[in-house]
């Protein structure tokens, strides 16, 4: 991977799912409970498929993730699933143990009192993310939480062009952990930060990232020693 100079952004961008939260602590219960029900009302039979089709699957719009995890079901069935998990994940946040990544909240708090912009971009479901962010007390650090559930957008490009366009950000930092999240970063010209702690996605995942980090603290020592954009250059000589 090439090393380019990065620029200090005027906003930084997260998605949720294996770069702030650790999401295997909540859905693999979940993913079981949800099983169970589907089996008690009659829409499943036989063993719960193996948990890696969905962790391989996060990251990815829920439409595409039943496809992989339920191929030989129909809409019905993906829709309900779609019910539960939200559904279960809610209560789960409120009686498991969840866990944000290590050094997350306070890698945030420490971003925010730079000044930095932070938003929060993904493919999940609005009350799902709204509420991770709110049970591990970082929700109001972020001045936007935007989920494709929400804004009922079919790509994370489009979804982080809807952000940037909506506050008016022009320089970004893109920080996640799939192919999904470089994309939307590089469509929308911006830097992307490349998340390889989590695990989740394949060997290719975070290709064409312009820095990988193996832990979330890391973008305290990337922001710092990143250049000055030309404009803040321009402002302090006057």
């Amino acid at each position: 991977m090439e090393t380019t100079r990065l620029t200090k952004p005027e906003a930084m961008i997260f998605d949720m799912d294996g770069t702030l939260f650790k999401t295997e602590t909540l859905l693999i219960p979940v993913y079981h409970r949800l099983f169970d029900q589907l089996r008690a009302e009659n829409l499943y039979e036989g063993e719960t498929p193996p948990e890696e089709r969905i962790l391989g699957g996060l990251g990815m719009l829920l439409d595409d993730i039943w496809k992989r995890v339920l191929p030989d079901h129909d809409e019905i069935v993906h829709r309900r699933a779609d019910e539960l998990l939200l559904e279960l994940e809610l209560i789960g946040l409120k009686e498991y143990v969840t866990e944000l990544y290590p050094q997350v909240a306070e890698t945030l708090k420490q971003l925010h009192q730079r000044g930095i912009r932070l938003f929060v971009a993904s493919n999940g479901l609005e009350h799902y993310v709204k509420e991770v962010a709110n049970a591990h007390g970082i929700f109001s650090l972020f001045e936007g939480i935007y989920s494709a559930g929400e804004h009922q957008t079919a790509t994370k490009v489009d979804l982080v062009r809807l952000l940037l366009d909506n506050h008016g950000v022009s320089s970004a930092w893109m920080i996640g952990d799939r192919s999904s999240d470089v994309e939307a970063g590089k469509e929308n010209g911006q830097t992307v930060i490349g998340c390889a702690y989590a695990g989740f996605g394949q060997g290719q995942e975070l290709n064409g990232a312009d820095r990988l980090i193996s832990s979330f603290s890391e973008l305290i020592a990337l922001y710092d020693q990143a250049e000055e954009a030309p404009e803040a250059k321009r402002s302090a000589q006057f």
